[in-house]
C-alpha cells in the first residue's frame, strides 16, 4: 500500500487572540475520526481527516486552538502576573482608568467567577478559571476591572464591557461549564 501523504491547507493566520502567528492544516486519509492539534515554533499544526467539510474543518481549527490554550494557560499564572495582567487589559480597554490595589487568585469563589470590592479596589479570582482559554480569564478580569469604574450591572457597566471583543464567546464558555456541571454524573460504560 502506498504512504499516506497528508494533504496541506494553505498557512492561514489564525483567530484574533490565539496567539500563534498561523495554523497549518493537515489532511489524512488515513485518519478517520480523530482530531489534533500541536505547536511547531509560532505555528500551529492542526490535523485532520481528509474527507472534513470546510464548515468542520474551521469549527475543529477553533476548537483546538481553544484547546491548546486552555493547555497553555495551564502554567499557573501567579498573582503577580495576573495583575500585570489586569493592567495590561485596563490600558487596552479602559485607558488604565481601572487601578485595582490587588489582583490575586482565591480559592473561596466557587459560586462565583470573581469578584470585585470597588472601594478597595481589590479584584479577586476563582482558582477555577485556572486552566481555562486565555480570552475566558480576560474576560473575567475585565469584567471585574469594569467593576472598579462602575459598580453594578447596569446599562453603563455593560457597555464598558462592549470594548472587550470575546465578550459574548468568554460567557458562553462559562454558562457551558456551568452547565456541564449540573449534567448527571453517569458512570464510565464497560468494555466486555
Amino acid at each position: 500500500m502506498p504512504a499516506d501523504h497528508p494533504q496541506r491547507s494553505v498557512t492561514s493566520k489564525p483567530p484574533r487572540g490565539s496567539g500563534t502567528s498561523a495554523v497549518e492544516v493537515r489532511r489524512s486519509s488515513r485518519r478517520s475520526r480523530t482530531v489534533s492539534a500541536y505547536r511547531e515554533g509560532d505555528r500551529t499544526i492542526v490535523l485532520i481527516p481528509a474527507r472534513m467539510s470546510e464548515a468542520e474543518e474551521r469549527r475543529w481549527v477553533t476548537v483546538m486552538l481553544d484547546k491548546l490554550a486552555a493547555q497553555e494557560s495551564r502554567s499557573i499564572l501567579g498573582d503577580s502576573e495576573l495583575a500585570e495582567r489586569a493592567e495590561r487589559l485596563s490600558m487596552q480597554y479602559f485607558d488604565g482608568r481601572a487601578r485595582p490595589t490587588s489582583v490575586r487568585w482565591v480559592t473561596n469563589q466557587n459560586t462565583r467567577w470573581g469578584s470585585c470590592t470597588p472601594a478597595e479596589g481589590s479584584i479577586r479570582l476563582s482558582h477555577r478559571l485556572q486552566g481555562m482559554p486565555e480570552y475566558v480569564v480576560d474576560y473575567v478580569l475585565v469584567h471585574e476591572l469594569a467593576h472598579l469604574l462602575v459598580p453594578g450591572h447596569g446599562p453603563r457597566f455593560w457597555r464598558l464591557l462592549e470594548a472587550y471583543p470575546k465578550t459574548e464567546r468568554a460567557r458562553g464558555y462559562l454558562e457551558g461549564v456551568v452547565a456541564a456541571d449540573r449534567l448527571p454524573h453517569l458512570p464510565a460504560a464497560r468494555e466486555e
